[in-house]
């Protein structure tokens, strides 16, 4: 489910919020087309974020989601 932001920080960019919401798997491409396509009015506000904007994040796709492995050592 996407998450709504309200950004506070002046100077901040989509790319950067992308990447503090999701580390790594939020700098890509993809992501950054998917968080535009949710904020159509971003774009036109130009490359920093202003104030008090609300920006709709999107989800990461399963691909990217961190996966665990297990390892048994006793079996």
């Amino acid at each position: 489910m996407p998450r709504t932001i309200v950004v506070t920080q002046r100077g901040l960019t989509l790319s950067l919020l992308l990447w503090r919401a999701y580390g790594q798997a939020g700098q890509t491409s993809a992501m950054l087309d998917r968080a535009l396509a949710l904020n159509r009015a971003l774009a036109a506000a130009g490359p920093v974020l202003p104030l008090r904007a609300r920006v709709v994040l999107p989800d990461l796709p399963a691909a990217a989601a961190p996966r665990r492995v297990v390892v048994d050592l006793f079996s």
